[in-house]
């Protein structure tokens, strides 16, 4: 879902000494902070550790949690895949207002081990093992608010404050939780059907959590790049 988010605005509209992979752009370029993002995705995608960039593919989450309306959902030990291959949708960022909008299109594997109990849309669920979770086209919208802040170098450095996602699969998801309801298939079995024929519904109850570790990820990512590169090499004035 995901590596991916100015998270993307200004994190690809770049070139400078300390992130050659970063092609510079003027602000209001939306061409070409686009292209250059999707040009650059690729690069940041297994991490840059003399950036301090952890891996975003694959993305290894260690617990996601979750309450969803009746819902208790836990998520240990996920692997995600599928971020380097994302489609850079949009990118907007503003430096006089410390706003910055992307949007990416990504299809994306999890696989780990789950635990899942009460009431999933209008069934009973229950269940402890191993999942796996294809996701085919989301489109993710990440809002973020940015300042700046006096680095260690005594230069100008951006800084994240704030950020909010929101999200939407346009293709389809695949479910199979192993070992539901103790491995009684009678029972495991119409699950599995209702939740893969009702994709979309499901993905609403479940995938928030999930999506927002993804993000988060990304955010620590951007985070550790405007600590080790100055505002000044982040943009053409």
């Amino acid at each position: 879902m995901l590596r991916c988010l100015c998270f993307f605005a200004a994190v690809f509209s770049v070139r400078s000494a300390s992130a050659p992979f970063i092609t510079p752009c003027k602000q209001g370029d939306a061409a070409c902070l686009k292209s250059s993002a999707q040009a650059a995705l690729p690069i940041i995608a297994p991490g840059i550790p003399e950036l301090g960039i952890k891996p975003l593919d694959p993305l290894r989450l260690d617990l996601v949690k979750g309450d969803q309306g009746g819902l208790q959902l836990s998520f240990r030990d996920t692997v995600l895949t599928g971020m380097k291959g994302c489609t850079v949708e949009n990118v907007k960022h503003d430096l006089t207002k410390g706003k910055s909008l992307v949007v990416i299109k990504c299809s994306v594997n999890l696989q780990g081990n789950y635990k899942l109990g009460g009431q999933l849309l209008i069934l009973p669920i229950q269940g402890e093992g191993k999942y796996t979770i294809n996701i085919q086209d989301i489109v993710i919208k990440t809002y973020s608010d940015i300042t700046t802040v006096e680095g260690a170098d005594s230069k100008p450095h951006w800084h994240i404050t704030d950020w909010r996602n929101s999200y939407q699969v346009k293709t389809g998801t695949q479910f199979q939780f192993d070992n539901l309801f103790n491995g009684n298939k009678v029972l495991a079995v119409p699950v599995h059907d209702f939740v893969n024929n009702n994709w979309r519904e499901v993905m609403q109850e479940i995938a928030g959590p999930i999506v927002r570790a993804i993000v988060a990820a990304v955010v620590d990512d951007v985070e550790a790049l405007y600590k080790a590169v100055p505002a000044e090499e982040l943009f053409i004035a």
